[in-house]
């Protein structure tokens, strides 16, 4: 029996034990550049979400830049590979981080998968599918870009949240990412929800133009759906919290920013009861990763 083939049979055996239990909503959160605030987002969101009554975990998964654990103000102690090569459990990497909220360094783990032995990969999995019984949302902070440790989440994720900017680059590579990701045949369009948040936008009408350009092409060239989470506004408030490692919405809830992603997390928890079809939980999104 081939790697390949011991991973997807972990998986399944994974799948089936947990598929009766709680799930987790695993919401994968990319870019198609760096700079856009993808990282601002993913506090943020965990923040109001948490606010609301949520139990969140953030998975930092973009590699070497740790922006999760700045913007929180907290150094983990351990990370995915301690899990991984040093026998923790994944209760013992998870930093905790202002209002409850939970989060984890992938380190230098997340990018060695496929090399895994199948006692790893079954320790790894049955630590990571925990995850389900200990959180409502799962917020994945992917790095930015189109590289291939970000598009395996992105693939693998039911719900996928791109955080763009009105800046032209912004906007071309945005569609760039989308369009890797329908060409990827590991893609299935059908069971993922994309849904676009516009930010650093000057008004209503800007975040409307944002998605509007996007979509326009994404449904004439690539034949795909994206949808219309909502926008966050320029906010300086925002750059000054960053300076100062705090998250916007903790240091002062009532700037524009702050109130934009709390509008963001009520719709995600509004909305929650739709995408009950496409969460599956981190076992999903797991197997997806290691079905490549």
């Amino acid at each position: 029996m081939d790697q390949a083939t011991g991973l997807r049979n972990v998986m399944k055996q994974q799948s089936q034990a947990w598929e009766q239990e709680k799930k987790a909503r695993v919401i994968t959160i990319t870019s198609g550049k760096g700079g856009v605030g993808k990282s601002n987002t993913t506090v943020n969101l965990a923040v109001w979400l948490s606010k609301l009554g949520k139990k969140v975990i953030i998975f930092d998964a973009d590699i070497g830049l740790a922006n999760v654990e700045v913007m929180f103000g907290a150094i983990p102690k351990y990370n995915l590979s301690d899990v991984i090569y040093r026998g923790k459990s994944i209760r013992e990497v998870i930093t905790a981080g202002p209002l409850d909220i939970g989060f984890i360094s992938g380190g230098s783990g997340v990018v060695s998968l496929s090399n895994l032995t199948r006692d790893q990969i079954i320790y790894l999995v049955h630590n990571l599918s925990q995850l389900d019984a200990m959180a409502d949302f799962v917020l994945i902070d992917t790095g930015a870009g189109i590289s291939d440790s970000v598009m395996e989440f992105v693939i693998s994720s039911p719900e996928i949240m791109l955080v763009t900017t009105p800046e032209p680059s912004s906007l071309t590579d945005s569609y760039s990412l989308l369009k890797t990701l329908h060409r990827n045949p590991n893609f299935n369009a059908a069971s993922s929800v994309i849904n676009v948040v516009a930010n650093k936008v000057i008004s209503t009408e800007d975040g409307q133009a944002v998605y509007d350009k996007l979509n326009s092409v994404v449904s004439q060239f690539l034949h795909g759906k994206i949808n219309y989470l909502g926008l966050i506004p320029q906010d300086n408030a925002v750059e000054k919290a960053v300076r100062q490692q705090q998250t916007i919405s903790l240091l002062d809830a009532s700037a524009p920013a702050a109130k934009a992603y709390k509008l963001l997390a009520e719709s995600l928890v509004s909305g929650e009861n739709q995408y009950y079809q496409t969460r599956g939980g981190i076992t999903r999104l797991l197997y997806g990763l290691l079905n490549r």
